[in-house]
């Protein structure tokens, strides 16, 4: 039997829809701010993963929180050092929470 290959345009992704660029960025928050999930070690692990691409890509509320979390979690010098990078890129663009975070490290 033989098959028809797809042609281009029935493989490609409409242009009209896009994912949501923050969805990440919301289950991760969610994942580290519940009760009951955000002491797991294991979860903090699954948020860092989900906060790394909204963080390179300049989402100031993921550099704050990924790099809250490095600096709390991590137990080497090289991810605390790369938390601290993107807690003064956030206090730089004018997050609060990174700006005090900062405060508390470096005092």
């Amino acid at each position: 039997m033989k098959f028809r290959s797809a042609s281009t345009s029935a493989t490609a992704a409409p242009t009209g829809v896009t994912p949501p660029k923050r969805f990440s960025l919301r289950v991760a928050e969610w994942l580290l701010d519940s009760p009951t999930l955000g002491d797991n070690h294991n979860v903090k692990h699954f948020a860092g993963r989900l906060l790394k691409q909204p963080a390179r890509e300049g989402v100031v509320a993921a550099q704050s929180r990924l790099g809250q979390l490095m600096c709390r979690e991590c137990g080497n010098a090289r991810d605390r050092r790369i938390g601290q990078d993107l807690l003064r890129q956030a206090a730089r663009a004018g997050d609060r929470r990174a700006q005090q975070e900062l405060g508390r490290i470096e005092d």
